[in-house]
Formats: C-alpha cells, sequence, structure tokens
C-alpha cells in the first residue's frame, strides 16, 4: 500500500502558531474514509490503496492552508510505494521495533 508522509508548512501567517492551517490541511484526509492516517508534531502519514488518492489528499492539504489564510504554503512529500510486499504502516513499524527487541 502506499504511504505518504507529507508536511504542509504555511508562511505569512503574522504569527507563530499555525495550529488553525494545520487543522484545515487536515480536513482533506478525514474527508476520505478509506485512508488511514496518522498526525504527528511535525507531519502527516497517510496510507491509501490508491497513489491516486494520495495526490489528491496532498493537492488537498495544500490548498486547504491557503484557503484558511495563509498568503504562502509550502508542502513537502514522501512517498513510500512497495510492490513486492504488500504491508501496512502498522506492519512497518513493528517490524522496526521486532529488530529493536521490543514486542
Amino acid at each position: 500500500m502506499p504511504i505518504m508522509q507529507i508536511s504542509v508548512v504555511p508562511v505569512g501567517t503574522r504569527s507563530t502558531s499555525i495550529s488553525k492551517y494545520i487543522a484545515a490541511s487536515e480536513k482533506a484526509v478525514s474527508g476520505h474514509k478509506s485512508v488511514k492516517s496518522q498526525l504527528t508534531p511535525m507531519n502527516t502519514i497517510v496510507e491509501s490503496g490508491s497513489l491516486r488518492e494520495l495526490m489528491d489528499i496532498a493537492a488537498n492539504m495544500h490548498k486547504n492552508a491557503l484557503k484558511e489564510g495563509a498568503r504562502r504554503v509550502l508542502t513537502s512529500i514522501t512517498i513510500d510505494d512497495r510492490l513486492d510486499k504488500r504491508t501496512e504502516m502498522e506492519a512497518r513499524v513493528r517490524s522496526v521495533e521486532e529488530k529493536m527487541g521490543k514486542s
């Protein structure tokens, strides 16, 4: 399953607080019931069965921050799309934790 890491950073907001812009961006994710997502302090991780859906979500997250009033938005995306094996984000984390001796 493709997994996307996306960071939406509004600039030109006249404030050091950006949570309202992030909340607006996150609405683009919550509108897709078929995806799994995890909001972190620095970015959002989104998993979907479709690369196209991830790209649509990314575009909408970016646009939502602009609609909220940000004068400029910087968006960074990393996509992991593994074709040889179907794994979900929890399985990937679990694999690393097992190798660290955590269970």
